[in-house]
């Protein structure tokens, strides 16, 4: 009998009813007032925040929303940079019912107005260093404003529901526009399940996140997880420097280390030491970490990393840990409290082969849905299965072995961006009448975004780098501009991106 690529860890702790995302986070803050929960490092002395002043920010934030008018359902657009008033502003919202819609401060305009168009927010805030726009449909508030919100007497986080709305994060489509991924309050509730399937989080934990406030891995996994468990949050605020994480490690004493595979790469340009001699393990996510930076961290340090593999959709879910070791080759183990598949044409493969990965739509960090697309939504469920879009082969163990996308979708320095998105931004530039955006691995370990386009004449690369920064995301703008006089195309007239890949 062939045994079958379907892994079921157990079942969670089921998410108490009522809850708020708001007070579940602040609640373990209450034993230990004076202790901190936030850090922020930069150019000058240190910005402390104690639990006590951070709960009361929040609860004063949420009384001053409260005070114009906003309630449950109002969508809230954060437009904020690398600022504290990120997370106050996110758990302020959730705390009254309302919807916080965190966006990365690299948009550009056009991608900004798009979202507003299609979100209809109650209310803009623009804060750290994001300068407000002119002409917006609705009320805004710029950092003053924003911060004086905090003065108006605290509201109480309002009782929910598991399934009620609590946050929308907005992520790249397969369609070539965002999408609005829907989550409820149980989302971060969920997030428990990667407390020891992954970071082995503890109350007494120093967690340093390499990332900016408004990335969502920043703030699931170096705010909202270290403060409900009761840790204090590291961040740094600073101009870039590949050589402040270590001086950070050495200064400050971090327990755990969070970043991206590519933040890694960057510290191992220089000698280390004992630098990161307080560090219990560090933390990948966002794309897979490459062998030799892999190997020369635990070369250098003398401490492991531990990676996770998730989605925008769901957040992590398959990780490796202290109580879980890695396996050469392997994104890590199904987390204890979820349920896995690896499916084909006809439902789970076999152990080992190769397959989409997919989990249960029942998993309480699965998000209710994408907003208004309905459609898309649907597409992604086949029966019991949520579909993400990896191409995996699972072993008997729950281990997970990431083998690509069985789609398009590029991973741009842990975001994922659709190449739609990219190519649409080149058809608007007067004389290209085709574009095909692919990642291009120029390493071993770093790979960047090409674009192939379609025109009469060569274009100077400097004129589509200044049109590509004008209307995408910089994580998003290509680095690569190739011309040809046609694009490959299949029988069905689709542009066929794996040819040119290997260009």
């Amino acid at each position: 009998m062939i045994e079958l690529s379907i892994f079921d860890a157990g079942r969670p702790a089921p998410c108490p009813d009522p809850f708020n995302i708001a007070g579940y986070v602040l609640a373990q803050g209450l034993a230990s007032p004076t202790k901190n929960a936030l850090e922020v490092y930069g150019d000058g002395a240190p910005e402390i925040w104690t639990y006590s002043a951070l709960r009361a920010a929040v609860l004063g934030t949420a009384g001053g929303l409260r005070e114009r008018g906003l309630g449950v359902g109002d969508r809230i657009l954060l437009r904020i940079g690398n600022s504290a008033d990120f997370p106050i502003l996110f758990l302020a919202a959730i705390a009254i019912g309302a919807v916080p819609v965190p966006t990365s401060a690299l948009l550009t305009e056009p991608e900004v107005r798009h979202i507003i168009a299609e979100l209809e927010p109650a209310l803009i805030c623009f804060a750290g260093g994001v300068a407000p726009l002119e002409n917006l449909p609705c009320d805004w508030l710029d950092q003053t404003s924003l911060r004086a919100l905090r003065t108006a007497p605290p509201a109480k986080p309002l009782p929910r529901r598991p399934d009620d709305l609590g946050y929308i994060i907005y992520t790249s489509g397969t369609s070539g526009q965002p999408r609005a991924v829907m989550h409820a309050q149980r989302a971060v509730w969920a997030r428990r399940m990667m407390w020891e399937g992954w970071y082995d989080l503890r109350e007494d934990d120093r967690m340093l996140h390499a990332g900016a406030f408004n990335w969502t891995y920043t703030l699931g996994t170096g705010l909202l997880d270290p403060w409900a468990i009761g840790a204090t949050a590291m961040i740094y605020t600073g101009a870039p420097d590949k050589a402040i994480w270590a001086a950070l490690a050495r200064k400050h004493h971090p327990s755990i280390f969070a970043a991206a595979p590519g933040v890694y790469r960057q510290i191992l340009r220089q000698p280390l030491g004992r630098d990161f001699a307080t560090l219990r393990h560090g933390l990948s996510a966002g794309e897979k970490m490459p062998v030799k930076t892999l190997e020369r961290w635990g070369v250098e340090t003398g401490k492991p990393i531990f990676e996770a593999l998730g989605m925008s959709e769901i957040s992590t879910f398959i990780s490796s840990s202290p109580s879980v070791p890695p396996i050469e080759g392997a994104a890590g183990r199904v987390q204890t409290g979820r349920r896995v598949a690896v499916l084909g044409d006809d439902g789970p493969v076999a152990l080992n082969a190769a397959g989409v990965l997919a989990i249960c739509r029942h998993d309480q960090g699965l998000m209710l849905g994408y907003r208004g697309q309905p459609v898309e939504t649907a597409a992604k469920m086949q029966g019991e299965w949520f579909v993400t879009g990896d191409t995996v082969s699972m072993d008997a163990d729950g281990y997970v072995t990431y083998l690509g996308r069985d789609d398009d979708m590029i991973n741009a320095g842990g975001y994922r961006v659709s190449p739609l998105e990219i190519e649409s931004a080149l058809l608007g530039f007067e004389g290209i009448s085709e574009a095909a955006a692919v990642e291009h691995r120029v390493k071993d370990d770093i790979s960047v975004i090409a674009i192939y386009y379609v025109s009469d004449y060569d274009i100077p690369d400097n004129m589509l780098i200044t049109h590509c920064a004008a209307h995408l995301a910089r994580y998003k703008c290509p680095r690569i501009f190739n011309r040809l006089d046609a694009l490959p195309k299949g029988a069905n007239n689709k542009i066929r991106r794996k040819d040119l890949r290997i260009l």
